[in-house]
């Protein structure tokens, strides 16, 4: 590997599993609001409800399914929960091509795929930090956002001369094979994984679904990183949709401008992944992500300058560029200490909690801002979630909060390791 760390067989069939369902997601980006405008004819209310509805309710469903993670091998659970979203994304296609396809099918399938993701994603987690030594925790973080933003930055393009050609149903059924596939690659992994160990007090259910939340606010250093992480992705995220209305609509940029000015800054996304192992091993840890945290909430403001032609496209591929090349550095950093400062009995359940709760930022201040930009422009409350952004900083941890890992101790007999499958 060019970042000089080989991480094994067994890591390899994990990243290459990841980059696949990540391709096929990307690939069907914003498919569902095509497939119910276009087949369905739906409208902004209904197409509105499908994201907000379907990213809430999952989340929602997600909850109690953390503390069920944390008990069960990780392996067989992100199986399932792969095979629980080819099934659920496969039944839009073969609806469509019996003439039943109908939307609250879409709405229930967004939920399902929302749910099973950050499952998922907590057992995932969990598992990584099983798999690979803490001193290659980093390497590995750095290498799935890579993918991440690799596949971004072609998945969208493809994805839409796809639906152009064959129409909006065939990414949702691209989307469910890069799942089954994931689901045959994380099968391929093989070895053996010891059931995890139950803690607490028998029958603590109600315990057991706040674990994670307390796991977050107790640790100081986690709880600030957690309230700026909501916030940040929340106001970015909530200007997504304005910025289509403000480009696509007030400005008039062609669709292909539209994708041209943010698959481009993409390359950021690669290249800040691919730079956060060597930004760490020569400013330090703490310095990395104070500095790219807080430098990712300076560029979004920019966006309030954007205007027609050439200018506006320059504009919004430069900001578009510094805040994804931001978040490739920060992202890694962040995932590797949220694990390092995890109790190993209470990662997935953390983890789940953690997605859970930007889930829910995400769908709050979409919604909000959605009621802004209808009474002050798109514009406007462009400029109003810039410079909210501004102020964030100020929820990251103090450097030598960083440095200690300031933490609440864990209750006596919780997270007791299990012994970890050795990379090969």
């Amino acid at each position: 590997m060019r970042d000089g760390r080989a991480l094994g067989r067994r890591f390899g069939w994990l990243w290459a599993s990841y980059a696949v369902s990540s391709y096929g997601t990307s690939l069907a980006f914003g498919a569902f609001p095509l497939v119910a405008v276009l087949v369905l004819h739906a409208g902004p209310a209904q197409v509105s409800a499908l994201s907000a509805v379907g990213l809430t309710v999952g989340a929602v469903v997600a909850v109690p399914l953390g503390p069920w993670v944390e008990f069960r091998r990780k392996r067989p659970v992100m199986i399932a929960m792969d095979l629980v979203r080819f099934a659920a994304l496969m039944s839009v296609p073969v609806a469509f091509a019996l003439g039943r396809l109908g939307f609250v099918q879409l709405l229930v399938v967004s939920v399902v795929v929302a749910a099973a993701r950050i499952t998922f994603n907590a057992a995932g987690g969990a598992y990584l930090k099983e798999l690979v030594p803490p001193r290659d925790l980093l390497v590995a973080n750095s290498r799935f956002e890579s993918t991440t933003w690799t596949a971004i930055m072609v998945g969208p393009p493809l994805g839409g001369a796809a639906i152009g050609v064959l129409g909006p149903v065939v990414t949702v059924a691209a989307d469910a094979v890069s799942h089954l596939l994931s689901a045959l690659g994380i099968r391929a992994i093989g070895g053996d994984e010891p059931r995890p160990a139950r803690t607490g007090a028998p029958g603590s259910h109600t315990g057991d679904l706040l674990e994670g939340w307390r796991a977050i606010l107790s640790h100081r250093t986690l709880r600030r990183l957690f309230l700026n992480t909501i916030l940040v992705n929340g106001l970015i995220m909530a200007t997504e949709p304005l910025l289509a209305v403000l480009l696509l609509g007030r400005l008039g940029f062609a669709p292909w401008e539209y994708g041209l000015m943010f698959a481009v800054p993409c390359v950021g996304g690669l290249v800040g992944a691919r730079l956060a192992r060597r930004l760490v091993a020569r400013f330090g840890r703490h310095g990395v992500m104070l500095t790219a945290g807080a430098l990712r909430a300076c560029w979004p403001v920019g966006l309030a300058l954007v205007q027609p032609g050439v200018p506006g496209i320059v504009l919004v591929i430069v900001v578009q560029l510094g805040l994804v090349t931001c978040c490739g550095v920060f992202n890694p950093v962040l995932a590797t200490y949220r694990l390092d400062h995890t109790d190993p009995g209470r990662v997935a359940r953390t983890l789940s909690a953690w997605s859970v709760g930007g889930t829910l930022g995400i769908a709050a201040l979409t919604a909000v801002w959605g009621l802004l930009a209808t009474a002050v422009g798109p514009r406007a409350a462009i400029v109003a979630a810039g410079v909210l952004l501004l102020a964030t900083p100020l929820l990251l941890p103090r450097r030598e909060d960083l440095r200690t890992g300031t933490s609440t101790p864990p209750r006596p007999g919780a997270g007791r390791p299990s012994p970890s499958p050795r990379s090969a």
